[in-house]
């Protein structure tokens, strides 16, 4: 089904999950006010889910070239009476589904189109207060490559969580009232909130910034002919623990800004044949890390970018399309000279590389498509 997947009822199975502190739901007669404040049983918890997924499910066939087959309305239209949109997020997911169609567009100008999607959301838990309910969402959507010829990768995914807030009325109806991103917004294909800054964190750094690649097509060729390091086992690495974390090392998703993505990479480099270089945490020429200690460098961004700058094991590329299997790509959403996200190319076809990250976790996004999403970003590319 292009554009679209079969809607499994949930309310049943759902009704026999346990979210921990949730109470009964009181029985209201229709139209009448309810003065205690409402708690959650099982059932408005499903629904909250199926809202939740008709959300994202939205969004994303709004990427979908040729939009939703079979269906002329969102999914969202189709909840109403105990929960559904509030008026105001209504018209905020309208103009969601505008922009992502604009940006479903500049894909296509840059050669990249989705014949499908599919979406799934998991409900993690649900906290209450008075007369608001907090939903903890985990998104998973995987979009289909539409033509994709030859070794060119089939689908490209991502998770993302997110946080819902909803509110009851006096009749004890309730009303989503708010989305919010709790991973590193703005990185998932579908998402719509600005990816959140990243600040230094290592003081007196002199380490000349590396120079920005641009991202224009078809570059001058750059081949990778390094043999110091195991590429594919880079690569390996990546797509094994993109949704799969490795227990060894810490989980840093939705601890600040930064999130996980420069551990993840520093984890596959590691996997690639870079050495550790023992010292002080805080020392970016020192670079280390394991499930009971890490170097900024292992983990942070700018630190990363400092590190591998000055041990020489990378050097620029002058455009991102020159990126290969196991190099590293960095950028600066904001365009204020620290760095925000770090990722790794795992893939390579057609001149277009596919970086894997964490933070939200994603699988071979292509570069195009970061690209088109983030024009205005500064792009940093190392050969590794």
């Amino acid at each position: 089904m292009s554009g679209t997947r079969r809607r499994v009822t949930i309310l049943g199975a759902a009704a026999t999950s346990v979210v921990a502190g949730a109470a009964l739901l009181p029985t209201w007669s229709a139209g009448a006010a309810v003065s205690d404040d409402p708690t959650v049983d099982a059932r408005t918890r499903a629904t909250f889910q199926r809202l939740a997924d008709a959300v994202f499910t939205d969004r994303t066939n709004a990427l979908v070239d040729g939009g939703r087959t079979g269906a002329d309305q969102p999914l969202t239209d189709g909840f109403s009476g105990d929960v559904a949109l509030s008026p105001g997020t209504a018209r905020t997911e309208d103009a969601a589904l505008s922009a992502l169609a604009q940006r479903r567009e500049k894909l296509a100008k840059a050669g990249e189109t989705y014949g499908k999607a599919s979406t799934t959301v998991t409900l993690n838990a649900t906290r209450v207060t008075g007369r608001t309910a907090k939903a903890e969402v985990t998104e998973t959507t995987t979009l289909t490559y539409a033509g994709a010829r030859g070794d060119a990768p089939k689908t490209t995914g991502f998770q993302a969580r997110h946080e819902l807030t909803f509110k009851a009325d006096r009749q004890g109806d309730w009303r989503l009232t708010g989305i919010r991103d709790t991973g590193q917004g703005g990185l998932a294909v579908n998402a719509l909130s600005k990816p959140a800054p990243v600040k230094a964190t290592t003081a007196g750094n002199t380490t000349p910034n590396a120079p920005r690649a641009a991202i224009t097509r078809n570059p001058a060729a750059a081949p990778k002919t390094g043999t110091t390091y195991d590429y594919k086992a880079m690569a390996a690495y990546a797509e094994k623990h993109w949704n799969a974390y490795n227990k060894d090392y810490p989980d840093f998703s939705g601890r600040g800004a930064g999130g996980d993505c420069t551990n993840f990479v520093s984890q596959s480099l590691k996997a690639g044949g870079w050495k550790h270089v023992p010292g002080y945490v805080y020392d970016y020429t020192r670079w280390f890390g394991n499930a009971d200690i890490q170097s900024h460098s292992f983990i942070g961004v700018n630190e990363w970018s400092w590190f591998a700058q000055n041990s020489k094991r990378t050097t620029p590329l002058a455009n991102v399309y020159q990126l290969e299997v196991g190099d590293v790509l960095q950028v600066d959403f904001d365009r204020d000279g620290s760095k925000d996200h770090t990722m790794i190319v795992t893939y390579k076809s057609g001149g277009v590389p596919y970086v894997t990250y964490h933070s939200n976790n994603t699988l071979r996004r292509s570069v195009a498509s970061l690209v088109a999403s983030y024009p205005n970003a500064y792009y940093y590319a190392f050969r590794t």
